[in-house]
């Protein structure tokens, strides 16, 4: 589980980098993935830290979305 947040954390920092550079396209694609990545997690973790640690990635990238949406 701890390789799996470690490697949305990285991917998250991608989507941040790729928004820095104003490449939108790649920033929407990867944060796509990662939102079906953390979807997958939901579905298959009952560990309430593990839940609480998910929920935390989904609101920021909730908020990236929001900042790309305004951005293109």
């Amino acid at each position: 589980m701890n390789d799996t947040i470690s490697k949305i954390k990285k991917d998250i920092q991608l989507i941040i980098d790729a928004m820095a550079v104003q490449n939108f396209s790649d920033a929407s694609i990867k944060l796509v993935e990662v939102s079906d990545e953390l979807d997958d997690l939901i579905d298959t973790t009952d560990d309430e830290e593990t839940m609480v640690e998910i929920a935390k990635y989904q609101v920021l990238l909730n908020h990236l979305q929001i900042k790309m949406s305004t951005k293109e």
